[in-house]
C-alpha cells in the first residue's frame, strides 16, 4: 500500500466541459484568472458541499488534495490546495504555480522543512517530502501531461526559475 492508495487519490477521464476548462486554464491568460480567483472560488464550492468537492474536480476533473506545510518564516500550518501525480504507489507535487513566474510558498515551505500532511477526501496522511531524481521528473512529466496539458504548457512559459517535484511519500512512522 502507497500513499496514493491509503488516500483513494484517482484520476478520471475529464468530460467535454472539463476538458474546456482545462484548455482555458492552461492558456496564459486562463492561468492568470485561475491563479487570482481559484482559491476564492474553491473555498465557497467547498463550503457549499460541505467540503466533497472541489472547483477544479467540478470544472476540470481534477482531483485536489490539501498539502500542509509549515511556513519557513511563520512556523505556522499553511495549507495549499495542488493536483497530485500518481508515480507508483505515491504522489507527486509540480510547483508551477499555473506558470507564474514566482516559486510557489509551499515549495519553499517544503525546502526548508519536507514534513507536511496531505489530505485528500476526509482522508490525512503523514508525509515527507523529498525533490524528485531527474529520472523521476522525467516520469512525473510524462505522467502530469497524461492528466493535465496545463503542467507542460506552465513550464513552457516559466523562465528565470526551476520548478520543484516532489515526491510526497508516508512519513516513516505512519507506514
Amino acid at each position: 500500500m502507497g500513499l496514493a492508495t491509503d488516500l483513494g487519490y484517482h484520476h478520471r477521464s475529464p468530460g467535454a466541459f472539463q476538458r474546456a476548462i482545462q484548455a482555458f486554464a492552461s492558456s496564459r491568460p486562463g492561468a492568470w484568472v485561475f491563479s487570482k480567483l481559484l482559491r476564492h472560488l474553491d473555498a465557497v464550492v467547498l463550503r457549499v458541499t460541505r467540503g466533497q468537492h472541489t472547483a477544479p474536480g467540478l470544472l476540470a476533473g481534477l482531483p485536489v488534495l490539501d498539502l500542509t506545510t509549515t511556513g519557513r518564516k511563520s512556523g505556522q500550518p499553511r495549507t495549499s490546495h495542488l493536483i497530485s501525480v500518481p508515480v507508483g504507489d505515491d504522489l507527486a507535487v509540480l510547483g508551477t504555480n499555473f506558470g507564474q513566474p514566482r516559486t510557489p510558498a509551499w515549495v519553499l515551505n517544503l525546502e526548508a522543512d519536507p514534513r507536511a500532511v496531505v489530505t485528500y477526501q476526509q482522508r490525512t496522511v503523514e508525509v515527507v517530502a523529498r525533490p524528485a531524481s531527474p529520472d523521476e521528473v522525467r516520469e512525473v512529466m510524462e505522467r502530469a501531461r497524461a492528466i493535465y496539458g496545463g503542467y507542460e504548457k506552465y513550464q513552457q512559459r516559466i523562465s528565470g526559475r526551476r520548478v520543484r517535484i516532489f515526491r510526497l511519500e508516508p512519513a516513516p512512522a505512519a507506514r
